[in-house]
């Protein structure tokens, strides 16, 4: 069972490594060859060029100046100067909000471990219930928790008191935060540029029919329904095929430009590669030409899978990107339901081009009910399935069970150092390496599951992030850990004792978790900002692929905020903080190092590195409200237990309104904030239509949104282009709607011919515009 020693041996190594690894990237990031990898961003955006060499040939690699070295930490300062606005211009509204969760953090916990530590922690260190339990193992850290009051105290009423504090100031700063980011979103969506997402609307479940295609359904279905504000749309193709074909067309591309680079370089040798599974294998031939004909090959499948698509309509889905004149007439077509069968003509906020997951498209919608099921019960079984390993983690968290199991152990355990380094710092590293493979897993399971924006795939995979993070990282580690440390009393004491040994033992995993939180939480956000995989595959591809400026700026890989495992993991950090404010204090402060880091770094990658693959305006911020708030009933439940096993009968029924008023200001929150973030009001809409006509009278939208939502595989051929093109010069101001049916069930509007009479090439529906 770690000790105070044990852990801050744990600090010394994981502070020595956070410390290493920021001083390795303050000498990396002044240094000429690495611009590119720790200002990614302003390259990309123009600003920024590669430094001038001017003197010594090392002088392209190596800064000489031995002054900057001298100013190695001002990337702290200078990460911290732009103000937010100006942040909001240069990274977007994700990037700002994301980076607001770890100032709630510390907006939160500041307040509760100042409480903490004057109220909370003198309570719990100067009463002697540990002492007087004799069947318990305890350690001096455990002396600081709730552990040590005496069953039955009085002294329960002050962790009562300070759960009531801790809840009305945690509320109160999520509700403060809440109506401010509502606002920050309602002045982003009025004041950003213009962006096709703003007047398009994602339709699926587009019905067949037997006369007209899809695309002149959607047409003829948007004309009648939406005359004054209907302005073009683009169907959607299955153009996953193609996609691979290009991928590997691109793959082909860089291997031959690879050997190129090789052979002009040393022009006595040809390049020569063998033709079996990895190049290990088979005849060898010459690389150059291996390489050109698989791209001649892959061109010709290319350009054959193209026509195809374009010709067969097999390969147009029932689903569409619907334009409007207006983002009124978006809004009013993205918000209501479209015909009186809610399952067909489904209408949805397109997400802006960046974001959308093109493959996800070609799904039926009629299969995505079913592969969410079978997504459910194999993220079930996944969850329950890494018990195994977390299993084993606590099993080194606990040096007594290992004694046991490993007698022969004993000795080269019970050497002080190897005790504090197994205690202190192993469990936490041997559970960061067991999560390592788990979010890539987690994001393949939210693609099969039929999201269509990349957004959305981000959010749906921290969902699950996060509940596996709940039930096994915590209450795992919880219930393994007691049953490990409290073996002995599990099997000696009576089975209506068992509860209380467990309410005594939660505490006791606070040392568990600060370990964790050392490892994870500060050297783990120190690596982030080193790039070291980054920075060694720019320099690999700068030195083996890179022959242009364009392929150097290729080269680079900025990255960008990955939601789906950042967030869940501060979620985490505001679990544990919550539950053990009132519990084990000491942990607290562990919590406020990582978000202030994190902060910092963060910050600093946001301004220079990063560039956001796509902008939701901040769309993910109720869910991070929601997990804010479980998590605090969490911790509320937890105490309920813990209090009820001590037999604080006076106290413990004082403390069952909290749940219930923290789940009443969730609803409040709900209803008065989240609409701004699944809704666009119709007032706001107006009046950015209102001010832009105002503004730019001619200004010509159809050219604008012109194949805005074309596949990508698309938009880089010619040709395609001129075919996807043709829909610009139609003319939807006519009087008349033209279509090829006998009749229309769901159009108020009746065609001409019966169904007695046979079908005419074309029947024309008058449309009164």
């Amino acid at each position: 069972m770690a000790t105070i020693a044990d852990i801050g041996f744990a600090a010394g190594i994981n502070f020595l490594t956070a410390l290493a690894f920021l001083v390795a990237f303050a000498v990396l990031r002044i240094q000429p060859v690495n611009d590119r990898v720790y200002f990614s961003k302003w390259y990309l955006k123009g600003t920024r060029s590669s430094p001038p060499h001017g003197g010594a040939f090392v002088q392209k690699f190596v800064n000489l100046n031995w002054r900057s070295y001298l100013r190695f930490l001002e990337w702290v300062p200078d990460a911290l100067k732009m103000p937010e606005p100006e942040l909001i211009d240069h990274a977007g509204l994700d990037s700002v909000v994301f980076l607001r969760i770890y100032l709630i953090g510390l907006k939160i916990f500041i307040p509760i471990a100042i409480l903490a530590f004057g109220v909370l922690v003198p309570v719990n260190w100067t009463s002697n219930g540990l002492k007087d339990s004799k069947s318990l193992e305890y350690s001096d850290v455990d002396k600081l928790s709730v552990s040590n009051i005496s069953t039955g105290s009085q002294r329960f009423w002050t962790h009562l008191v300070m759960a009531y504090a801790f809840t009305f100031w945690t509320c109160y700063v999520l509700n403060k935060e809440y109506d401010s980011i509502a606002s920050m979103r309602l002045h982003f969506l009025a004041s950003t540029k213009r962006r096709p997402d703003q007047f398009t609307v994602l339709v699926r479940n587009v019905p067949p029919d037997p006369d007209e295609s899809v695309d002149e359904l959607v047409e003829h279905f948007f004309l009648v329904n939406h005359p004054d504000q209907y302005l073009t749309h683009q169907v959607v193709y299955n153009a996953n095929t193609l996609a691979k074909l290009v991928k590997e067309k691109e793959k082909m591309v860089n291997w031959q430009d690879f050997y190129q680079l090789r052979y002009e370089r040393n022009p006595s040798t040809r390049p020569t590669r063998k033709t079996g599974f990895l190049g290990l294998c088979g005849d060898k031939v010459d690389a150059i030409e291996y390489y050109t004909s698989k791209i001649d090959k892959l061109s010709e499948e290319e350009a054959a899978e193209r026509e195809k698509i374009v010709k067969n309509p097999k390969f147009v889905m029932p689903v569409a990107f619907v334009s409007f004149r207006t983002r009124w007439g978006a809004a009013v077509c993205a918000q209501t339901q479209q015909t009186r069968n809610p399952t067909l003509w489904l209408t949805e906020w397109a997400p802006e081009p960046r974001d959308v997951y093109w493959h996800n498209l070609a799904i039926p919608f009629v299969h995505v009910a079913i592969r969410r099921l079978i997504v459910t019960v194999a993220v079930f079984f996944l969850t329950f399935f890494f018990m195994i390993p977390i299993t084993f983690v606590q099993t080194l968290a606990n040096i007594e069970g290992i004694e046991k199991a490993a007698p022969f152990l004993k000795p080269l355990i019970e050497v002080p150092v190897i005790k504090s380094f197994i205690q202190g710092f192993l469990p936490g590293i041997a559970l960061k390496i067991f999560l390592i493979f788990l979010p890539t897993i987690l994001m393949i399971m939210s693609k099969f599951e039929g999201l269509v924006s990349l957004s959305s795939l981000q959010r749906q995979s921290a969902s699950k992030y996060y509940l596996f993070l709940l039930v096994n990282v915590f209450l795992g580690s919880i219930i393994l850990g007691t049953a490990f440390q409290q073996l002995n009393s599990f099997i000696h004491q009576s089975a209506t004792e068992i509860p209380k040994t467990i309410g005594v033992s939660i505490p006791q995993k606070a040392t568990f978790f600060i370990t964790f939180i050392m490892v994870d939480g500060w050297a783990g956000v120190a690596g982030e900002i080193l790039r070291l995989k980054p920075l060694i595959i720019f320099h690999l591809k700068n030195f083996f692929l890179v022959k242009t400026e364009k392929d150097r700026e290729e080269a680079m890989d900025p990255g960008s905020i990955e939601f789906s495992t950042s967030e869940p993991q501060i979620q985490l950090y505001f679990l544990l903080g919550l539950v053990y404010s009132a519990i084990t204090p000491f942990l607290l402060p562990f919590i406020l190092v990582f978000f202030a880091l994190a902060y910092v770094v963060f910050r600093h990658q946001i301004i220079n590195v990063y560039n956001q693959e796509y902008e939701s305006a901040a769309a993910f911020w109720p869910d991070v409200h929601g997990r804010i708030i479980f998590a605090l009933v969490t911790s509320q439940i937890l105490l309920l237990g813990l209090l009820s096993t001590k037999k604080a009968a006076e106290s413990t029924p004082f403390l069952i309104a909290l749940p219930i008023l923290t789940i009443w200001f969730h609803r409040f929150c709900k209803n008065r904030y989240e609409p701004a973030f699944v809704k666009y009001p119709l007032q706001e809409a107006m009046m950015k239509d209102t001010l832009e006509h105002a503004r730019e009278p001619n200004l010509n939208l159809k050219a604008y949104l012109s194949n805005t939502y074309l596949h990508p595989v698309f938009k880089e051929d010619e040709e395609s282009d001129e075919i996807f093109a043709s829909d610009e010069e139609k003319d939807y101001d006519n009087v008349l709607v033209p279509t090829k049916r006998q009749s229309r069930r769901n159009t108020p509007i009746p065609s001409k011919h019966g169904r007695s009479s046979p079908p005419s090439d074309i029947d024309i529906i008058p449309l009164h515009l």
